[in-house]
């Protein structure tokens, strides 16, 4: 959020312009966020498609795999494994996006530094395995826990977003992004003093603890892998397309993909699928479709993070996920009949206002980055008038 701290994939048109008096710099990212002209409609227009591609990816994958659960599916690794294998739904738009539009593209290629094979290979392997617990815990926190709870908890990664982004990333605390913190702890600690009776998951005793523990550790993992990802982009691979944002989706899913059949077929789960998929409440072809449409939701979240990413920032991506989040425990209440309890009804305000608080502090930032940019272009005039 804080200047100097943002992947930016926006560049300005005087910039290109200053490019054809200056000398070809190697380009890096632009970590300054640099809010986009109210008139440009197209970059709006793109911007809210991704928004909804993020939101609705993200409510209807969460929803389906508590149907999964519900409806008579038990399988940990197989829950998991829906997470990442969709990356193949992306590899046409990975070849379409690899290939050069203009030479520009080429020598920017080969101008900038890149890291070595050896590098990304472990880069990719390192951020594979990471997805592949994450999404594990993930599994177990939406297995043992109603929809509702389960989302209003994974509130918590904006906070550790933040928390992880101040070491990593240099961010700057702010009041109003500790205080988004503290409401945001609040909103997820309340949720644990909640009892089993409250819950439409019939659980056995010790299952709600295990699940709010694992949605918690899987929250502080996602908010981890964004800021390792914010700086693996600003310190390593020092370029900022959409190419290399594909990379860093689809290289560890296949990293991931790989680790968690390897679970599935150690574990011996996979022997227990044919008799799941009979046993499933409505029916094998449900089941298949359950499963098939998760994968795709994930990767329609993905499409629209990434799109973010590449139209504006990996923060601002991260800010519309979090504010998705309440729209879930309403869903669940209609679908799943999730219980809104009074608890959970306050846990819900605070991570709404949580999220407000952080968001406004995102607004200041860009609003204060607007001012200094037509302060300097307002200088720059000034002084191209005095040379006159």
């Amino acid at each position: 959020m804080g200047e100097g701290h943002e992947v930016q994939l926006q560049i300005r048109g005087n910039e290109a312009k200053e490019t054809n008096h200056q000398p070809r710099d190697p380009v890096v990212p632009n970590h300054t966020a640099m809010p986009q002209p109210m008139n440009n409609y197209r970059w709006w227009f793109l911007v809210v498609i991704y928004s909804v591609f993020l939101l609705a990816g993200q409510s209807v994958a969460t929803l389906l795999a508590r149907l999964y659960f519900d409806r008579g599916g038990n399988s940990n690794w197989m829950a998991t494994f829906v997470q990442p294998c969709g990356f193949m739904i992306l590899l046409p738009l990975y070849f379409i996006s690899s290939a050069p539009k203009n030479p520009d593209d080429a020598n920017t290629t080969t101008n900038t530094s890149s890291p070595s094979f050896l590098v990304l290979m472990l880069i990719y392997i390192s951020f594979g395995i990471f997805i592949a617990a994450d999404c594990m815990f993930y599994s177990l926190g939406q297995k043992y826990l109603p929809v509702s709870t389960f989302s209003l908890l994974c509130a918590s990664q904006l906070g550790f977003n933040a928390l992880f982004s101040f070491f990593l990333n240099s961010q700057k605390f702010t009041p109003f992004i500790v205080n988004s913190l503290v409401l945001l702890t609040i909103s997820s600690a309340l949720l644990v003093f909640q009892g089993k009776s409250v819950t439409s998951v019939e659980n056995p005793e010790g299952k709600y603890a295990v699940g709010f523990i694992c949605t918690v550790v899987a929250s502080a993992g996602y908010g981890l892998l964004l800021s390792l990802t914010q700086f693996a982009f600003r310190k390593i691979l020092k370029q900022a397309n959409f190419k290399v944002v594909l990379d860093m989706i689809i290289y560890p899913s296949v990293v991931a993909t790989c680790v968690v059949l390897v679970g599935l077929f150690a574990s011996g789960e996979w022997k227990g699928l044919s008799g799941e998929m009979h046993h499933f409440e409505l029916g094998k072809v449900s089941y298949l479709m359950t499963l098939i449409w998760i994968a795709i939701s994930w990767q329609v979240f993905n499409i629209g993070c990434v799109g973010l990413v590449y139209q504006v920032s990996s923060l601002f991506s991260n800010v519309i996920s979090t504010l998705g989040l309440p729209v879930v425990p309403v869903l669940a209440v209609l679908i799943f009949g999730d219980k809104m309890n009074g608890i959970k009804g306050i846990s819900l305000v605070l991570a709404i206002w949580g999220f407000v608080s952080y968001m406004y502090q995102h607004y200041l930032d860009d609003y204060k980055s607007s001012v200094r940019t037509a302060d300097t272009s307002r200088e720059i005039s000034n002084d191209s008038h005095l040379k006159c």
